[in-house]
């Protein structure tokens, strides 16, 4: 199923790209691919952190879905924009540099008003007790949505930059992609490690105060080792990498960019209009991929503290113990991810191809959210308590509850990896093959990501509500979106034109935010 060029013109799906040049020492790439570890230590405190952190600030947890919003707000916007000046950039600095130290700068901002949220809002006239913080909250929201687009503005122009230092070179992409994944599972480990200790607020004292309890104070701890270290590999990295600046457009070429005024939001729309059919269809196994990862994704320490540990959110240590928890869930998970990661290939070859090896791990995928209830029942059934009376002080669940959780977020370490790869994957074949250009070939399946998370954020709050609160009506929504996508992906999704081909490309796909 090819879509082949005609002629001398191409259609909005098609870019030309101007010759890579040399490609440069191993070690430049190392230096570029480890910001990836400040990056995505920063991203696993917000997945295993944040969500509690916004209902301790007084945001209900229907509302709290909404705060997610930002994330896939920014990735469609800042993305695509970013993306596309930054291809064009002239400066003296280079093309991707600028960029990455805008984007670290930007990051330090929000890790200060999302640290200081509460300090800040108790400083505007917020009480200490319990109940909403709306100042508190607005500073929060603020800096989480600069943190996310903070995010996009780093990771997009770290990739490029990576491709431009390989120099076309295509077993130096692989080994600057596959060192980028690898920085990435550094960074989730790092951060779910110090989101499931409790004690590192000891090595900021100041952290602890009148407005910032002992969670809040090791959320902020948490975060000042974060932009420590992104900081400290950023600077690095742009020290010891340098860019040749580019040269400026030909005038007839910005002659045409001027007249389209937003040519990035042309070229993305265009590229719809003109998408072979592989790619549609292989939007349609992304999104209900996606709708079925998110709620888990946002809301899965959340679900620890309550459903499993029966916690409530500011009263004891309960749910606290069951958020920390899913910390070491995630840990665990990232292990399990890196290990997964470099078998895909493996994998593929032995079940037949990625269009199969996909199918099959959405339906484990669904398996494992639709265990999430017999985990929540079994821990319900299962309740301790301190006395006789059955009103005495609740325990935390016992040791086979807590390992059927814990074996559950590892085990989802598996379909991530495959989500993480074969979509990116398929995406550069499919895209080759009609004479796409790559980046934005890549800027449309983010669409598939981006769209799905935003119905997520919106409706998993109201949806939970409809069945009397808690995380598992998402969830099992997200079960039932993973076996239709192993469905489609089984039944409906072209096989690539060469398998060989395919699991060549999952070597150099990526992660996404």
């Amino acid at each position: 199923m090819e879509v082949k060029n005609s002629g001398a013109t191409s259609s909005s799906f098609q870019l030309q790209q101007p010759p890579p040049l040399a490609a440069e020492p191993l070690r430049k790439i190392i230096l570029v691919a480890a910001i990836a570890a400040g990056v995505q230590f920063g991203w696993a405190l917000q997945l295993s952190l944040l969500t509690p952190y916004v209902q301790l600030l007084g945001i209900p947890h229907t509302w709290a879905a909404f705060i997610w919003l930002c994330g896939p707000v920014s990735g469609l916007l800042v993305q695509p924009i970013v993306g596309y000046y930054s291809d064009n950039c002239t400066s003296r600095f280079g093309r991707r540099r600028p960029f990455i130290a805008a984007g670290t700068a930007l990051v330090a901002v929000a890790v200060f008003l999302i640290g200081f949220a509460a300090d800040l809002g108790h400083a505007a006239g917020d009480s200490t007790g319990k109940g909403s913080k709306p100042r508190a909250i607005a500073v929060f929201v603020v800096g989480f949505w600069i943190l996310d687009v903070a995010n996009n503005m780093l990771q997009g122009p770290c990739r490029a930059l990576l491709a431009d230092l390989s120099g076309g070179n295509a077993r130096k992409m692989s080994a600057a992609n596959s060192l980028y994944s690898f920085f990435m599972a550094v960074g989730n480990v790092l951060g779910y490690a110090a989101g499931a200790y409790t004690h590192l607020y000891r090595i900021f004292p100041f952290s602890k105060t009148s407005a910032c309890d002992l969670y809040c104070a090791n959320l902020k701890s948490c975060f000042f080792i974060s932009i420590a270290l992104l900081v400290t590999l950023t600077v690095l990295a742009l020290t010891m990498v340098h860019e040749k600046a580019a040269a400026a457009s030909p005038p007839e070429q910005a002659a045409t960019v001027k007249r389209k005024g937003f040519p990035v939001f042309g070229e993305l729309f265009g590229a719809l209009k003109d998408l072979p059919r592989p790619m549609w269809l292989l939007l349609l196994v992304t999104c209900l991929n996606w709708i079925a990862w998110f709620p888990f994704l946002l809301f899965d320490t959340d679900w620890m503290g309550k459903e499993v540990y029966g916690g409530k959110v500011g009263e004891g240590n309960l749910y606290d113990k069951g958020v920390r928890a899913g910390a070491l869930g995630l840990m665990l998970n990232s292990v399990v991810l890196g290990l997964a990661s470099l078998s895909v290939q493996f994998l593929a070859r032995g079940l037949g191809g990625v269009k199969r090896l996909w199918g099959l791990v959405n339906f484990l995928l669904a398996v494992c959210l639709a265990m999430t209830v017999l985990v929540t029942k079994m821990a319900q059934h299962t309740r301790r308590f301190a006395g006789d009376d059955g009103a005495a002080m609740l325990l935390p669940p016992v040791a086979g509850v807590k390992i059927g959780a814990l074996a559950l977020f590892a085990v989802l370490g598996i379909p991530l990896a495959i989500t993480y790869s074969i979509p990116f994957a398929l995406a550069s074949i499919f895209s080759s093959n009609s004479g796409a250009g790559q980046g934005l070939s890549l800027g449309v399946l983010n669409l598939a990501i981006v769209v799905p998370q935003m119905v997520v954020s919106v409706a998993s709050g109201p949806w939970d509500d409809l069945f009397g609160g808690g995380n598992l009506p998402a969830f099992v929504v997200g079960a039932v979106a993973a076996a239709a996508s192993g469905i489609f992906a089984l039944t409906m999704l072209p096989s690539p034109p060469s398998d060989d081909a395919s699991t060549k490309a999952l070597s150099s796909a990526g992660g996404f935010h």
